[in-house]
């Protein structure tokens, strides 16, 4: 079991970035969420198989139809997250 935050930025807020991820974490079978930040950046907590969470990322890279992602970066986490995947509030951070 592995946990990254990912944040991904470009043109990721306001073409459906967060309902994406969301419905592509699920079908990967992955726990977490994901939220978009204040700084115009989409943050995700990720959990699950190391093969699994490395395939979100790659998919994460080709963004919805609509998006244009510049970056995506990962690094381990210790946070715990519960079962399933969800979409949070916009977070206050930059």
């Amino acid at each position: 079991m592995r946990t990254v935050r990912v944040v991904v930025t470009g043109m990721v807020q306001g073409v459906g970035y967060r309902a994406w991820t969301e419905e592509q974490a699920l079908a990967l079978g992955l726990d977490g969420w994901v939220r978009n930040r204040r700084d115009g950046s989409v943050e995700a907590i990720v959990a699950g198989d190391d093969e699994d969470v490395d395939a979100l990322r790659d998919i994460l890279l080709r963004g919805p139809p609509g998006s244009r992602v510049e970056t995506v970066s990962a690094s381990d986490s210790t946070e715990v997250v519960g079962k399933g995947f969800r979409i949070l509030p916009t977070s206050a951070a930059e």
